[in-house]
């Protein structure tokens, strides 16, 4: 079916560059907005508009009020952008449900992806490298014992199955430290992303954090070249560099092959 009508859940930037891209297509774009957004370029220069309840970010995070906001207008798809909504399963489960094309993954792939645990195992049965680790939710005890499997002097990663942006995630460098670390990794998460559950996996040291990023329509799949963002604080990155520099062409057609 091809978009007639997209209603962009979204706002500023990332808004204008979504319609700017569906204009181009011929596409109707219908933006959404608070009242106390109602001022902002996004809300005044598309060719409809919703007014969303509440004010602020919450706003936009508010899905049923994006679903209605999609059928008041007559939209035929979402398209979240980035952020808010972008990741969020339950926003694709209710396009699905209503007959709304969602710009992106479908429920399946989120529903995996959104579970680093599930993501891990997927990569596995697909052939993709990955680090020694445990694929399920992890108690302290198993943590303990994952731990006193690994080589001499190497460390671990305690990380939050529903994480992102460095959020729970704790180095553990000695046993002593473990306990410690796992109950500040799950508190973390729990605070971050509603799910205290947690994960464990060995530690690379000084390794490159290079990411691949990937476009595809469900039937077939693109990769977007790769970019290095190895400069970070507090495992949440700074800066991004694309191409990465150095990169061997071998490894970087690995990284495309797994990517993809």
């Amino acid at each position: 079916m091809s978009i007639q009508r997209l209603l962009i859940a979204n706002r500023g930037e990332i808004a204008i560059r979504v319609s700017r891209a569906a204009r181009n297509l011929n596409i109707t774009c219908i933006s959404i907005f608070p009242e106390d957004d109602a001022a902002a370029l996004h809300a005044r220069i598309m060719d409809a508009s919703e007014l969303l309840p509440g004010t602020g970010p919450a706003a936009y995070l508010d899905v049923e009020a994006v679903i209605a906001a999609a059928k008041n207008s007559n939209a035929d798809a979402i398209h979240p952008g980035y952020g808010f909504l972008s990741e969020n399963l339950e926003l694709a489960r209710r396009c699905a449900e209503d007959g709304i094309t969602f710009v992106g993954p479908d429920c399946n792939a989120l529903q995996v992806l959104a579970d680093k645990s599930a993501a891990r195992a997927l990569a596995m049965d697909m052939g993709v490298p990955v680090l020694a680790g445990r694929n399920e939710e992890t108690s302290l005890d198993a943590a303990r014992e994952f731990f006193a499997d690994l080589e001499p002097d190497n460390q671990m990663f305690i990380k939050a199955i529903a994480g992102g942006g460095g959020r729970g995630m704790r180095l553990v460098a000695a046993k002593d430290q473990l306990e410690d670390a796992y109950k500040s990794a799950a508190n973390e998460a729990m605070a971050a992303f509603g799910d205290g559950r947690v994960y464990v996996e060995r530690f690379m040291p000084d390794a490159r954090h290079i990411e691949v990023q990937i476009v595809g329509d469900g039937q077939s799949v693109l990769h977007m070249f790769e970019r290095d963002c190895s400069l970070q604080r507090r495992n949440q990155k700074v800066l991004e560099i694309a191409p990465a520099f150095g990169l061997d062409p071998k490894l970087r057609d690995a990284l495309f092959n797994s990517a993809l």
